[in-house]
């Protein structure tokens, strides 16, 4: 019996579908309900809550669970930015799982490309492929989003061929290499919000179910909310007000997007990161301000990108408060919470179900696509936590998505690798 009072009978029938029937106290008797899972051959829901579905109340659409899969840098698009045909292999394998699935990031202008082997969705010419992709991921029911973006600063004059990076302002970011940009005129930044509409549109037609705004990982937004990278003096940078401009504006520029093309509910999410090592650099009270700020848009859902769910303080090692706490008692319950980093058994992922929304799973969904499906069945003793160099084909990991799993994770050991 369930807390509320119902009582689940579970049925496995000759052809092994699996039946749940409810049986739920009123007044006058009881009600009967039939939900079939399909074939597995157990369900582990009573076990595992984030394989119960989750409703974003905002718009009323409901995700088939509570698990992520979060935009991950792949680097398999065409040279022009053209879903490739390694990118549907890629996607195919880990569509109907998650509730939730993200795609990589896409440009929304070609002076907003940041590597190659990026998505772009930056002319109606990618719109057909960006259908098939968009078909791909929402096979099984899982909720298709399309993460779209401006690297700003975070690229290079080789990879725009030959163009300057751009930014807020002229100031470098602080890692080896990095070329000086140029501060983006007024008129550019007009234009630059309204590409963010465009490809929110472009989005919609493709047959998304959603965009989600980067405003994480250093990226062009950021760089506008960051007091390390914007040194501007006009309405654009100086105070937090001003700084807070862009990426609200960008929101606003989608949203727009959203009521005047969107025929159906269309999910509206921002990704964040908390902090900046860089001084001056975004403080988490600074972060406290941007949440206030998001708060009063009409969003769908808020990521928080960090490498653990439950890290504290990139700045002060002093504070041991869980960031995602302090954002989720900021946030108030004004939109669900995503929250990613360090989650891979399944253990871990209901410890971070406890307390929050929705939960993303990332490396260990490269490792494992049947992640979910193996968890619901009752096998999670077969569940992979490594990669064997002799399972690349059929994971669908082409070179240079090896090499940027490889980078993100400190090296070959951090992946891991085994079978060499």
């Amino acid at each position: 019996m369930s807390g509320n009072g119902s009582i689940r009978i579970y049925f496995h029938l000759p052809n092994h579908a699996l039946f749940l029937f409810s049986l739920t106290n009123i007044p006058n008797g009881c009600t009967i309900s039939k939900h079939k899972f399909g074939t597995e051959r157990t369900i582990n829901i009573a076990r595992y809550n984030f394989l119960n579905p989750f409703t974003l109340e905002r718009k009323g659409i409901t995700l088939k669970n509570r698990i992520v899969i979060p935009p991950m840098t792949e680097r398999m698009a065409m040279e022009d930015g053209t879903v490739s045909r390694d990118e549907l292999a890629y996607y195919q394998q880990c569509a109907g799982q998650a509730g939730m699935f993200i795609s990589a990031v896409a440009n929304v202008n070609p002076l907003g490309k940041g590597f190659e082997g990026e998505l772009s969705i930056d002319d109606d010419k990618f719109i057909p492929r960006l259908s098939e992709l968009a078909a791909t991921m929402k096979t099984g029911g899982s909720k298709a989003i399309i993460q779209i973006f401006s690297a700003g600063r975070m690229s290079a004059s080789s990879i725009l061929r030959g163009k300057e990076p751009v930014s807020a302002s002229a100031v470098a970011p602080l890692r080896m290499g990095a070329e000086t940009p140029r501060a983006l005129t007024e008129m550019e930044i007009i234009q630059t919000i309204n590409d963010f509409g465009e490809a929110t549109r472009r989005a919609i037609e493709a047959g998304f179910d959603g965009v989600e705004i980067h405003g994480a990982n250093t990226y062009l937004i950021q760089q506008f909310f960051s007091p390390h990278s914007n040194r501007r003096t006009d309405d654009w940078g100086g105070s937090i007000e001003n700084r807070l401009r862009f990426p609200m504006a960008v929101i606003d520029k989608v949203q727009a997007a959203v009521d005047k093309y969107a025929s159906e509910p269309f999910i509206v999410g921002y990704r964040l990161s908390p902090e900046e090592l860089e001084e001056p650099g975004i403080t988490l009270d600074d972060t406290m301000q941007l949440v206030d700020a998001l708060k009063q848009k009409p969003l769908d859902y808020l990521h928080v990108s960090q490498s653990n769910v439950w890290r504290t303080s990139i700045r002060d090692k002093q504070d041991d408060r869980i960031v995602n706490e302090l954002i989720k008692d900021r946030v108030d319950g004004a939109f669900p919470i995503i929250v990613v980093g360090s989650l891979s058994t399944p253990d871990q992922v209901k410890k971070a179900a406890d307390d929050y929304d929705l939960l993303a799973i990332g490396h260990e969904m490269i490792r494992e696509p049947k992640w979910v499906s193996k968890v619901a069945s009752g096998n999670e003793g077969s569940i992979r936590y490594s990669i064997n160099v002799n399972e690349l084909d059929e994971l669908n990991i082409q070179p240079s998505f090896l090499e940027m799993i490889e980078m993100v994770s400190g090296g070959p050991k951090g992946v891991p690798l085994t079978g060499k």
